[in-house]
């Protein structure tokens, strides 16, 4: 056994969800020391029973996942389990998020800037317009925009970002040995080279109804602000953005016709103060801070007085008017508490203040 294999297998569990999984990663300290662990000492974790001590004893599992890393070296598919670097840092922090993500693709999942792009699978000519004309417009470098590959709005944002060249990341509700619809396999293969395919699923696992909210929680937890171009009032755009709000994303939608039902679900969020009220590309980057430089000039003596994470996080301030708790945590190397600890003290010393979304930005410059 070795930890790639073991972190392949730990998913494979019967009843080891995400929060089990982690809470044994924890306990244990890596999936290697989780199956070395006999029964007695796994039982002593809380939360883990008679019943799952005995299921990871069993090590019955690692048939599965022996051929899964398999299909993964031949495939050249990365593996990216929720303690990696690599990992992406937005999700990494999110109760739900996968405990490993199967990636086939050229693009750093920790982007500076990160959108997610969601919409009906049925738009009309005004939301094709609207989802081309953004991302056209939105002239911000390291971006990477996020979607699902599905019919409609998120076919057309991820042709829009290869056109661009902007890097872009397809979340699959299914393994990576397939694509759906199998129509966009030309879009998905040329989204390996300008992005990447993302999924939480094991290859012959197939594109089944009930995985398709639960990638929607991907594309919700990777981005920075999510953006709905169009929907009805019910349906998995309205699941996307249910989510970033309960991450504490920012989520941004299209106002339409009051009649058009293709434009209910949006205003309806916009109504509910669910998400605030876009336009076109400057409405975003005015929203999120992305077009305003931050303030020129350094207070030698201020920051003599900072140690050395914290002129660490200034230095990150001086590129940008706003960074979020997760991009300010992977370029650090902190954890959230670490980095919420700094981040405070800064904010008592009046150099830093809070924004919406977990974001921070810089009161005066230094």
């Amino acid at each position: 056994m070795d930890e790639k294999l073991c972190r392949l297998a730990l998913t494979l569990i019967p009843k080891v969800g995400v929060m089990t999984a982690k809470l044994l990663i924890a306990h244990c300290g890596s999936a290697l020391a989780v199956f070395k662990s006999n029964r007695k000492e796994l039982q002593k974790i809380p939360g883990i029973g008679p019943q799952i001590a005995a299921q990871i004893c069993q090590k019955q599992v690692f048939f599965k996942a022996e051929k899964e890393l398999n299909f993964i070296e031949k495939n050249k598919i990365k593996v990216l389990f929720f303690t990696d670097k690599e990992y992406p840092q937005r999700l990494k922090h999110q109760q739900d998020s996968p405990v490993l993500l199967f990636y086939k693709g050229n693009t750093d999942l920790n982007a500076l800037r990160v959108i997610s792009i969601v919409g009906t699978r049925q738009p009309s000519l005004l939301g094709r317009a609207n989802c081309e004309n953004l991302l056209e417009q939105i002239q911000v470098p390291n971006l990477m925009v996020v979607s699902g590959l599905a019919y409609g709005i998120d076919s057309i944002a991820h042709k829009k970002c290869l056109e661009l060249r902007i890097p872009n990341i397809a979340v699959l509700g299914h393994g990576l040995d397939k694509i759906y619809p199998a129509a966009h396999y030309p879009i998905a293969k040329q989204i390996q080279n300008c992005g990447g395919l993302l999924s939480e699923y094991f290859s012959n696992v197939g594109p089944e109804k009930e995985h398709f909210p639960m990638r929607n929680r991907i594309i919700a937890g990777l981005c920075d602000v999510l953006i709905v171009v169009e929907t009805a009032e019910k349906g998995g755009s309205i699941i996307s953005a249910e989510l970033a709000n309960s991450y504490h994303k920012d989520v941004l939608a299209f106002p339409g016709r009051v009649n058009d039902i293709r434009s209910k679900g949006c205003n309806k969020l916009i109504k509910q103060n669910k998400a605030g009220l876009i336009e076109d590309a400057k409405d975003l980057m005015e929203f999120m801070g992305w077009e305003q430089k931050p303030a020129a000039g350094i207070q030698k003596q201020l920051f003599e007085n900072l140690n050395d994470q914290e002129r660490l996080i200034i230095e990150l301030f001086q590129q940008e008017k706003s960074l979020s708790i997760d991009y300010l945590s992977y370029q650090c190397q902190l954890s959230q508490s670490q980095l919420s600890a700094l981040l405070l003290e800064l904010e008592f010393k009046g150099i830093v203040r809070s924004l919406p979304g977990n974001r921070f930005s810089l009161i005066k410059a230094i």
